[in-house]
């Protein structure tokens, strides 16, 4: 089972979500408290069960209502996905993948462990 990871960054807070292997699959934006950081989670926790997929690599992708995991190709050209809520904000992002089914995979990861439990990382 994963765990969302609340720790202290220079600016703020945020969140990582981690494999049952504690690989981070997917990272929050810098949030100013940990309330709104805890607000992002549960957004995680409610949307990435139910968000489909929508690949923007794919020639002609039918755009889908949030939420959704969007798949896109950074400028190194690797791929990458983000979570965006029902309100269409990103409520979190991905690492680059060099092929689009580590990123899939990446997706399936997020869904699975989306209702982990949250520990908050000290110092």
């Amino acid at each position: 089972m994963g765990k969302f990871v609340i720790k202290q960054t220079k600016t703020g807070i945020k969140f990582d979500l981690k494999a049952g292997n504690g690989e981070v699959i997917a990272t929050s934006e810098v949030y100013t408290t940990e309330k709104a950081c805890r607000a992002g989670i549960a957004s995680v926790q409610k949307n990435a069960p139910i968000a489909g997929v929508e690949d923007q690599t794919a020639e002609g992708f039918e755009t889908l209502k949030h939420p959704k995991f969007e798949v896109y190709k950074d400028k190194a050209g690797e791929f990458r996905f983000r979570l965006k809520a029902t309100n269409g904000q990103i409520i979190a992002v991905s690492e680059g993948y060099k092929a689009i089914s580590g990123c899939l995979n990446g997706i399936d990861s997020v869904k699975k462990n989306a209702d982990s439990e949250i520990t908050v990382q000290e110092g």
